[in-house]
């Protein structure tokens, strides 16, 4: 049986994993996360993260390291930029369910809870780039999850104690996956939990004195590091990067308040027609007097961290990923006792993403005339991996409930890989990469590479080099200006004078900007565009 189990972990790990080498990095975040590793990896330095050779301070390194190391034993490759990202949020998935076995229930719910996440729309596409996020889910989730654990070992110290030693370790890892936003939301739930519940006893079981040292030693010496070298750290790390992102619209990424609310019911498609039984008498079950409220205590971590996000003036779709496998969870129980639940999901996900491989072939179609042949190839392969495994589902004699669950988990983790292939194809500006492999012929080692109007984040990463930045700032701001790149020498007239007396140099320009610099009389012959850029070449 724990062949079976360990198989089938290994399959579905295997399947998430399985597109990694056949996407683009995506522009900006896929390609602003496998730059600044390719960076630190370079250069040797693992305590400054650098992006296009500027200081970056907006996140911590976990990530990064994890990357850097990837790629000093792989290469620099689009799979090993990828590969931390993919693998800590697949993990979420057998996290759920061993969590959901430790805390007594049976394997057939278990399963449920692990395939409610795998089949969430959202966790599926979000968990397949490469983002920040993946990492700080995974070990928030397992310091919630370990925290649970302590608590209803109460009665046993030393094993309480292993679990608190666990949790503090993993708000640890979390705090320097994505900064101290993890205390604040691990201290928010606790806070809310004793006082809807009023067990004051509990904040006496934290293992402060143990637990605190293990989190310090984990995240201080980073950020200890990181400020003696640059003493502007604190700074922009702390009060900018956190409290004013926070209160002010610094980032401008001013969203409704109730911004993730469609996010939220998109994650829930699948089992959204149950709604009427989500009660939390359901949602908990028989509780015994005095015992830890396990579900409620989920409840109240998603409440917590769609509220605070909710509330902050800077707001981005994946901020709310670590709500996904406590999700997950909370709903296992009313999901498993709903006869009709499993019939509702297999409809309602393969309905969802047959929906998605008919729209990225109509969008396709629109955008150039006639179907490209990789993106109508990729849209037909999701559609008949769809209606293939409702024929499977169909006709295969009747099988247990968890096996059922475990293939709709399979065939929706395929259908999402081989669609999030389909959209690369069909939105290939996206991406710096075709634009690269067009212009790299008229690049050499001394060719000056120029980015003016705009910054992309996957070019430098394809090029494998920095770029002289004129006309933007956005977030090299803070690096520029760190560097001395500030005032009139980076703005356009600057890169007309610097452009008219280069004889090897490629710019990558955009497309407005472009306009204003040919009225001015800027040289040089276009060798590529996309939607995004015009590549100006003088070689």
């Amino acid at each position: 049986m724990r062949a079976a189990t360990a198989g089938l972990w290994l399959l579905l790990g295997v399947l998430w994993l399985a597109n990694l080498p056949l996407r683009p990095l995506f522009d900006p975040d896929e390609g602003r996360y496998a730059e600044i590793p390719r960076e630190m990896a370079a250069s040797g330095d693992w305590v400054t993260p650098t992006l296009n050779d500027l200081k970056y301070f907006e996140k911590p390194p976990l990530q990064y390291w994890a990357t850097a190391a990837l790629y000093n034993v792989f290469g620099v490759h689009e799979w090993t930029a990828r590969l931390y990202a993919a693998i800590v949020a697949f993990l979420c998935i057998p996290l759920v369910y061993a969590f959901c076995r430790r805390i007594g229930y049976p394997s057939d719910r278990s399963v449920v809870a692990a395939a409610l996440l795998a089949i969430n729309p959202y966790f599926a596409i979000a968990g397949q780039l490469n983002l920040l996020d993946q990492g700080f889910t995974f070990f928030l989730t397992a310091a919630l999850f370990a925290f649970i654990l302590a608590q209803r070992e109460r009665d046993a110290p030393q094993k309480s104690g292993r679990w608190m030693l666990l949790t503090w370790a993993a708000l640890g890892l979390a705090v320097l996956s994505k900064g101290i936003v993890a205390m604040v939301l691990a201290g928010a739930t606790l806070v809310a939990y004793v006082a809807v519940t009023r067990e004051f006893a509990l904040l006496r079981r934290l293992h402060l004195t143990s637990g605190l040292p293990l989190f310090a030693l984990i995240t201080l010496p980073w950020f200890w590091l990181v400020q003696s070298r640059n003493p502007e750290f604190f700074q922009f790390f702390f009060i900018r990067e956190h409290v004013e992102r926070f209160l002010t619209t610094i980032h401008d990424r001013v969203e409704p308040f109730w911004y993730f609310v469609p996010i939220v019911l998109i994650a829930l498609l699948p089992v959204i027609g149950n709604l009427r039984s989500w009660r939390l008498a359901n949602i908990e079950g028989e509780r015994t007097t005095g015992a830890f409220r396990t579900e409620l205590f989920l409840l109240l971590w998603c409440l917590i961290v769609v509220a605070l996000f909710s509330c902050s003036q800077s707001k981005l779709a994946s901020y709310v990923l670590p709500v996904m496998p406590a999700l997950a969870v909370v709903l296992a129980r009313v999901t498993h006792a709903q006869a009709s639940a499993f019939a509702r999901a297999k409809w309602i996900s393969i309905g969802f993403l047959l929906l998605i491989a008919v729209g990225l072939a109509v969008v396709g179609w629109r955008r150039f005339a006639s179907l490209p042949v990789a993106s109508l190839g990729w849209a037909i392969a999701g559609g008949l991996t769809c209606i293939g495994y409702l024929l499977f589902e169909r006709f295969r004699p009747a099988r247990g409930m968890a096996r059922r669950w475990g293939a709709l988990a399979a065939a929706t983790i395929v259908s999402y890989q081989i669609l999030a292939v389909c959209y690369a194809a069909t939105f290939p500006a996206r991406s710096g990469e075709v634009l690269v492999a067009e212009v790299v012929a008229d690049i050499r080692p001394d060719t000056k590479l120029y980015s003016v109007g705009q910054y992309r984040h996957s070019l430098a990463f394809y090029l494998r080099r920095p770029l002289s930045v004129y006309d933007y700032r956005g977030e090299l701001d803070f690096g520029m200006h760190q560097s001395g790149l500030t005032g009139d020498g980076q703005d356009r007239q600057s890169f007309l004078e610097c452009g008219r007396g280069e004889a090897n140099a490629v710019a990558f320009i955009d497309p407005q900007t472009y306009e204003l610099l040919t009225e001015a009389g800027m040289p040089g012959r276009i060798v590529a565009r996309d939607a995004h850029s015009i590549v100006v070449a003088r070689t």
